[in-house]
């Protein structure tokens, strides 16, 4: 069982027992054993005796500051309870230790806490110091027309958006403290009103839910246990509308037909899976839609139709296949298709221009090998036309337009570049315009008005980071709005050259290489290899890619290699690399690797491998599979001990452990067993000969901050220097823009000592 994250629909009534209240304020820390499983947990108190506050960790489920709802002290005990009783904790208080019982879901477990400072996530002996990052970051000292910052920092103003009835615009702005606070812009009178104010926490995401609300999202130090915000245009009415600490909230539909509604999901009721909610955007009222009861069999995705309605929902079947149900008749759902998980059978858009309820615009590959669109009758379980394929490449993309009676303007998907198909006469006008406007460049409709009166357009390209335009339907008007980083020169940045190559057994590979200017005038320069994260279903893109300027700008090239396992290029090149992570997908990437190096663009003496998440992995083991190929390595919240990883994923995964079995290994199959040891990297640490810098984030939920003390504590024992970067108020990746910086001028410094 796990106390899950702690599901932390916990209530907590403690009883714990104390003298007085002075001796218990402080942090409480011990682990609960549940079914084999330690998990630590952290109380913290403050007040008195006749006032006591208290709030809770669970940081192994990356549950942080939990707020309890009342604390009372009696004599040598002390209860205290939160969020309705689900949770009941009682303990007996004896100077710097409690001892007592806690309870949840029927279980009683013992659990003694023990006073002292709150540990931090991992072996905090291990990080290096911060004179230690400085002086590695020095360690790069040329004189360079951009700075670290030029490429890192966040934009002054960005992430604009209109309200609905196109009156407002609104946008977040950064202030002298890097914080970037929500802003409201009447478009007519220019009055400009900030709404929301970014704090310690960020703000993970925000938009409109109608003409007068935003809301917005934010979580615990990049513990993904995001929360549901909203607020009123003029800043008053702010409320969390989901203060349900430990839950994790996902918005899965916005429903225009219903302003004062949208449809989200929580793993509230457990933590392991999630429900739908109708909730109430002001005053954050639930209507629980269905019940997500089969743990083992759980749904992994639900239809709603734009009047909120439960169509159809996707349920995993024994792990591994997926379960395709659909109600013909209003709550009736009746199984309609049964696949494999890796299979795609989905809904785009139901048609509302159709006389028939149950057609839909569907994308699916079950006839195909790359996904194509069809127009589908859910009644009668039967294709009505297929709309749109592509030979090469995954298609998924449809737009329609909800103010044109339900017109499909056009499909998209990604071949080399992002590609759009323009389908109604409206949009092949557009489309037209655009082009005309914007020769060369990519550029997406950001955003629209309910009316179709303003369009908000957003061009980038490889070389430039971004434009947002404004288009006044009306005055047919083009105008530049915003240029989030106008300090980078198009003309100064590299070109991001798409490449494909066939792999060592003949599988055709594609991706990117970047050159720096050095390269394009025919000097071999050093090359970063940066294999993706995911794995699975996850590639490398064409466009502005922030990184590989950079690393241009020092004289480095980069390459991107979209190996087998990536997503796009249909479900076989997809399904080719299921059981091949860290080897025939390892070598992709060496192969991807020999290919520039016989182009004669790159040193292969000056091949460093740098990525994050499986990219960490990828850097770890190519390391210890090919410790002659590189010459360093940057690993970034990556994955070292493919044992330990799955032990740790967190609880929400837990319905998903085979389909990440099925992509990686699974230890129960002892072939695979070996195979799990032969590639993890934690378990060939002789073989890594290359300097090597870590990265991590200390809350990270996906790649626990064990995996990295692995590497970084068997390294140190071997005597070899392992410069190791922990943040503390980060997850799976940095999004604070003070820990980039320093994560990159760090890198920075490593790459020039070891490539130059």
């Amino acid at each position: 069982m796990y106390i899950n994250r702690i599901s932390l629909v916990i209530l907590l009534s403690l009883s714990l027992t104390m003298v007085n209240g002075q001796t218990i304020n402080g942090d409480w820390s011990g682990k609960l054993n549940a079914m084999g499983q330690e998990i630590p947990l952290v109380i913290h108190f403050s007040g008195n005796d006749d006032n006591l506050t208290a709030t809770m960790d669970s940081p192994s489920q990356g549950a942080t500051d939990l707020p309890v709802e009342k604390v009372s002290l009696e004599g040598t005990q002390l209860s205290l309870s939160l969020m309705g009783g689900q949770i009941e904790y009682t303990a007996e208080v004896n100077g710097d230790s409690m001892t007592g019982n806690f309870k949840q879901s029927g279980m009683d477990m013992p659990l003694t806490l023990t006073k002292g400072e709150l540990e931090k996530p991992g072996d905090t002996s291990l990080p290096s110091s911060e004179e230690e990052m400085e002086a590695l970051a020095n360690k790069e000292t040329g004189d360079y027309n951009y700075s670290v910052a030029d490429y890192f920092a966040k934009p002054a103003s960005s992430e604009f958006q209109l309200s609905p009835d196109g009156t407002y615009l609104s946008y977040r702005e950064k202030d002298d403290n890097l914080k970037n606070h929500v802003y409201v812009k009447n478009i007519k009178t220019n009055d400009v009103q900030r709404v929301i104010t970014e704090a310690e926490e960020l703000i993970r995401g925000y938009g409109w839910a109608n003409d007068k609300r935003l809301i917005y999202i934010m979580d615990k130090g990049g513990n993904e246990d995001y929360h549901l915000f909203a607020v009123d245009i003029d800043g008053n009415n702010q409320k969390e509308l989901t203060p349900y600490d430990g839950v994790k909230v996902e918005i899965l539909a916005l429903l225009k037909e219903d302003k004062n509604h949208m449809v989200i999901s929580m793993n509230k009721n457990n933590a392991q899976v999630f429900d739908p909610y109708k909730i109430n955007i002001a005053t954050g009222e639930l209507e629980q839609l269905y019940e997500n009861t089969d743990i083992t069999n759980p749904i992994m995705g639900y239809e709603f139709d734009k009047d909120g309605n439960l169509r159809g929902f996707a349920r995993l079947k024994d792990g591994i296949n997926s379960e395709f149900y659909y109600a013909v008749e209003p709550g009736d759902y009746k199984l309609m298709k049964t696949t494999k998980w890796d299979d795609t059978f989905s809904i785009i858009s139901f048609d509302y221009a159709s006389e028939n309820e149950h057609d839909a615009y569907m994308v699916s590959n079950l006839n195909s090998d790359k996904t194509e669109i069809y127009k589908y009758d859910l009644a009668k379980n039967e294709v009505v036309e297929k709309l749109f394929s592509n030979k090469n490449y995954d298609v998924s993309g449809a737009s329609i337009s909800r103010n044109r009676n339900w017109e499909l303007d056009y499909f998209s998907y990604e071949g080399e570049k992002d590609e759009i198909i323009p389908v109604s006469q409206y949009y092949k006008k557009l489309h037209k315009k655009l082009e005309k406007e914007f020769p060369g460049y990519n550029f997406y409709l950001s955003d629209r008005t309910d009316d179709e009166s303003q369009y908000l357009i957003y061009v980038t390209s490889d070389k430039l980071y971004g434009k947002y335009y404004s288009y006044d339907v009306t005055k047919d008007e083009i105008k530049l709005l915003f240029d989030l980083m106008p300090q980078l020169k198009e003309n100064d940045m590299s070109e991001m050259r798409p490449i494909s190559f066939k792999s060592r057994d003949g599988i055709q590979l594609h991706g990117y290489i970047t050159l720096p200017k050095e390269a394009v005038k025919g000097q071999k320069v050093p090359v970063i290899v940066n294999p993706h994260g995911g794995p699975q279903g996850i590639r490398d893109s064409w466009g502005f890619n922030p990184e590989a300027q950079l690393f241009a700008s020092r004289g480095y090239a980069t390459l991107h290699v979209n190996f087998r396992i990536s997503g796009g290029y249909g479900k076989e090149f997809l399904r080719s690399g299921f059981k091949e992570i860290g080897r025939k997908a390892m070598d992709d990437v060496e192969d991807g690797l020999q290919y520039v190096v016989d182009k004669g663009w790159v040193d292969k003496e000056k091949a460093a491998i740098y990525g994050g998440s499986h990219g960490g992995y990828a850097v770890l083991r190519g390391l210890t599979k090919t410790p002659d190929l590189y010459a360093c390595g940057v690993d970034y919240v990556g994955v070292s001990n493919l044992f330990t990883f799955m032990e740790t994923i967190p609880a929400y995964w837990a319905p998903y452990l085979p389909i990440l079995k099925a992509v990686w290994y699974d230890a129960e199959v002892p072939e695979e067993k070996e195979i799990m040891t032969e590639v993890s990297p934690a378990f060939h640490i002789d073989k890594i000969k290359k300097p090597l810098f870590v990265v991590q984030g200390a809350n990270d939920p996906r790649v626990n901050i064990d995996e990295s003390d692995q590497i970084v504590k068997s390294l140190r024992d071997k005597g070899v220097d392992v410069p190791y970067m922990v943040k503390y108020d980060e997850g799976h990746g940095f999004a604070k823009e003070e820990n980039r910086m320093d994560l990159y001028t760090a890198m920075m410094g490593f790459f020039a000592e070891q490539l130059k």
